[in-house]
């Protein structure tokens, strides 16, 4: 990469970056400003940044600034310091001479600022038109507790218990419970030929939530329904009539004979409807030397006589999800002498049908005896043995979880999950949704701060500026809605940060004054120092142990 492409891929990574965290800095700092001056606080200086100024302008009382340093923002009331050196005529425009309630508003308008500022921004998002999962079930296995209630891959859930379901989303909350208490359930679905829909009855069992931010302790748990389906990737077999053709391991199919299919499920079927006495017209993507991944290429196999009917078995393909995409170094697997590509056989002699059982498989070992491990390669079977390692494996939920592996990682085969773009309707509506959002992601991020003291999710998900960074360059690329809600999001996260009673924060400073309302006084000049110092102190510790999260996971560590 040449210094010209360096260059403009960190300008592209800092711009996104600057400008979500200097509108949520202005919008923290204009909180503080607004209510220092309704309550009659000269401000002295309001900075955007720390550090030499770059720009500043004056106006009245007032010296408006950008300073150097991008990573925060500063109001400077007059009066804020040498309070006892101020003359009489000027405590009237004195923060420290205003009343404990009125220094109580100016401090708690930074936060609230922020938080009435995700609001706004969750009521655009919800005029704009808001990306959600549609409420379709995913693969359901036979024989599973849903199944056996009358759940079929690919039912459209329309209600539960009379009320209306939109998204994936809506599930979800109708099966948060408070209480341990069994769930009776009655759902109208709408089968995946759009046209039957049925009444499916059953009782969901409470068992504890697995979601350590959600404020709900239970759910009502349905063994078996998810919104995930087996996608189109396969795996070519040597015998296959595909693979002199050129396809390969690891692509997917998009159409067969023109006919779109998108879930593993469905190939068995379309295949079989097509004449084996004609070609076999297939559209698949995958990897090729010197053409870009998302270009489509058509295979088209002539009809065979050995072919009686067309199917998976027949043409020789499976899921991909045995295959391996990746052996990691320094990995057990690797010195086992384990490749990207070995289709996964059998583990100490079971066999495998899925990835689930390898996890499951490895995970149970005592780490002590090897696991035999059957792969095919190259059309034949190859027996090795591999000693699983401890590792931790970090969660979707936060969790860090410890557990046997052996460093390998399967060509996925899971379908994108359908998407659908939710209009609010009407400003009202609208309105709503940002509250009840906003309120949702401050629920969520107390919890994560109470999850983190209470152990039970990794403090390794502290993310610094970095991990801001990050986050605000991805969703620029894919568009403006996801750049909203993340700077709405991270708008939240200051909010309930800057209220931690940590002094030097907001939080801090309004311990102080609620100390002062009970006593009847300020505390003394020295203990506020004091606290001032030990908050820094923590600050500081915190923000050097996320910069370490951001660097441990910037390189892979």
């Amino acid at each position: 990469m040449d210094i010209f492409s360096i260059l403009h891929s960190g300008l592209s990574a800092i711009i996104p970056f600057i400008i979500l965290l200097g509108i949520l800095i202005f919008v923290h700092e204009l909180g503080h400003f607004l209510v220092a001056r309704w309550c009659g606080v000269r401000v002295e200086v309001f900075s955007l940044g720390f550090g030499k100024k770059i720009f500043k302008y004056k106006k009245g009382d007032t010296t408006y600034a950008i300073s150097m340093i991008p990573l925060g923002g500063y109001v400077k009331m007059f009066g804020d310091q040498n309070a006892d050196q101020i003359a009489e005529e000027d405590r009237k425009v004195s923060f420290t001479h205003k009343n404990v309630y009125q220094r109580i508003a100016i401090v708690l308008a930074g936060p609230l600022m922020n938080f009435f500022f995700a609001v706004l921004v969750f009521f655009a998002i919800a005029l704009m038109g808001e990306e959600a999962k549609t409420p379709v079930v995913g693969d359901v296995t036979a024989a599973s507790p849903a199944y056996v209630a009358g759940f079929r891959s690919g039912d459209k859930i329309i209600s539960i218990n009379q009320k209306p379901i939109n998204t994936w989303e809506d599930i979800q909350r109708s099966l948060s419970l408070k209480e341990k208490q069994d769930l009776l359930l009655d759902v109208q679905v709408q089968r995946e030929n759009g046209t039957e829909t049925s009444k499916v009855s059953m009782t969901a069992k409470a068992e504890p939530s697995q979601n350590p931010l959600s404020s709900y302790d239970y759910v009502a748990n349905i063994e078996g329904l998810n919104p995930y389906s087996l996608g189109t990737t396969i795996g070519v077999l040597d015998s296959s009539p595909l693979k002199a053709l050129g396809m390969k391991t690891g692509d997917t199919i998009t159409s067969i004979n023109g006919q779109k299919v998108t879930f593993w499920r469905q190939l068995d079927a379309v295949l079989a409807a097509q004449n084996a006495k004609e070609p076999l017209s297939l559209e698949v993507m995958g990897k090729r030397e010197n053409e870009p991944s998302n270009k489509p290429m058509t295979v088209t196999m002539a009809a065979l006589s050995s072919i009686p009917s067309y199917s998976l078995k027949n043409l020789g393909l499976e899921s991909s999800e045995l295959y391996l995409s990746k052996v990691m170094d320094d990995s057990p697997a690797q010195a086992a002498g384990l490749l990207a590509g070995d289709r996964l056989l059998a583990i100490n002699g079971a066999p495998l049908a899925k990835w689930e059982d390898v996890i499951n498989s490895i995970k149970t070992s005592d780490g002590k005896n090897p696991a035999k491990i059957t792969v095919l390669r190259d059309g034949k079977n190859i027996d090795l043995e591999i000693t699983p390692k401890m590792t931790k494996q970090m969660l979707p939920t936060g969790v860090e979880e410890k557990r046997y592996t052996i460093g390998i990682a399967p060509i996925v085969n899971i379908a994108p999950s359908e998407t659908m773009t939710v209009y609010a309707d009407g400003i009202g509506a609208a309105l709503v949704r940002g509250v009840q959002k906003t309120w949702e992601v401050s629920v969520m991020t107390v919890m994560s701060f109470v999850r983190l003291f209470q152990g039970q999710i990794s403090p390794k998900n502290v993310g610094g500026v970095i991990s801001i960074g990050q986050a605000a360059s991805e969703t620029f690329k894919i568009g403006i809605n996801p750049f909203l809600q993340m700077m709405a999001i991270i708008s939240v996260n200051l909010f309930v940060l800057n209220l931690l009673p940590i002094p030097v924060l907001d939080g801090g400073h309004l311990v102080f004054y609620v100390i002062e309302m009970v006593k009847g006084a300020p505390l003394s000049l020295r203990k506020m120092e004091m606290a001032q110092q030990v908050g820094l102190a923590i600050l500081m510790s915190l923000m050097i142990f996320a910069l370490f999260n951001d660097f441990t996971r910037l390189l892979g560590l």
